[in-house]
């Protein structure tokens, strides 16, 4: 199944009301942005999560959704509000209370990419935005909406892992003095999920030798803080894995070992699908 804006693959079975998604991983990149850009697309692409929906792509066979973004983070940053836009890239925006995000030009439509480098020549105008956010935003989330409605509906509870990269550099510069995190779990510091749930991620995770932090330097960014509800039986935990783990990032090509990687993840999701099915049994009886 799938709509111009993302890939939705089902499980034949699906199990356990968990779901997996990869909102930045997208690698069409439309003839309105090619058309506009100052960068090489390269360069564009340095802000995109590149192969993480390969890493997942597992993640059907072991009895879950994968939801995976068809157009890349550089055109509609699908990890940010669909009202964070930015007056200094989109015309007639009026500035409103500072927002972080926004103001260093990685609102919903971002005006860079990594390292602070400008995407466009000029300014857009609204009613290309609204475009954007029409054909790409809207009908990516009311898909996420609906999955996890469902996965509540069926299972009683719903779990969203929400998968990202990071660039290498990013955590060698957060770790000084320690070992750089090759795997950040973002909870929101607990609001976004329950613990036992992240937990078991990251104890699947360490399991594999891999180092695993928790809400540093990503604690997690518009979906776990809007779709993150633990009371109401729906969770969300952001994964955030070292580039330099499967990938050469200046070439922007898998590294030899990329299976090896991918199979730690896929134990993982075995892990937690495993023990959401568990828990909804016990939560049956």
């Amino acid at each position: 199944m799938s709509g111009d804006s993302y890939r939705l693959e089902m499980p034949r079975n699906w199990a356990g009301g968990v779901v997996f998604a990869s909102p930045h991983s997208g690698a069409f990149y439309p003839p309105d942005l090619l058309a506009n850009t100052v960068l090489d697309k390269k360069t564009l692409r340095s802000s995109e999560d590149a192969f993480v929906d390969q890493l997942f792509a597992k993640a059907p066979q072991m009895g879950a959704p994968l939801l995976v973004a068809n157009y890349p983070r550089a055109y509609v940053d699908l990890n940010r509000g669909r009202d964070e836009l930015d007056p200094a890239l989109i015309d007639g925006i009026a500035r409103k209370s500072i927002n972080p995000r926004v103001a260093s030009g990685l609102g919903v439509i971002p005006r860079v990419v990594a390292n602070g480098r400008a995407i466009y020549r000029g300014k857009l105008t609204c009613s290309d935005a609204e475009a954007r956010l029409r054909h790409v935003w809207q009908p990516y989330h009311a898909e996420l909406t609906q999955l996890l409605r469902k996965a509540r509906a069926i299972f009683g509870e719903a779990l969203l892992v929400d998968c990202h990269s990071m660039p290498h550099e990013a955590i060698d510069n957060a770790a000084v003095g320690r070992k750089c995190p090759e795997i950040v779990l973002g909870d929101r510091f607990g609001a976004s999920a329950d613990a036992d749930l992240v937990e078991v991620v990251e104890a699947a995770l360490a399991a594999s030798g891999l180092t695993v932090a928790r809400n540093a330097p990503f604690a997690g960014a518009y979906t776990a803080q809007s779709y993150g509800r633990p009371s109401h039986g729906q969770h969300v935990i952001q994964i955030e894995i070292d580039r330099a783990l499967y990938m050469d990032e200046r070439k922007i090509a898998l590294r030899s070992d990329f299976a090896q990687l991918q199979l730690a993840l896929t134990r993982m999701m075995a892990e937690v699908i495993t023990y959401l099915q568990g828990r909804s049994k016990v939560a049956a009886q």
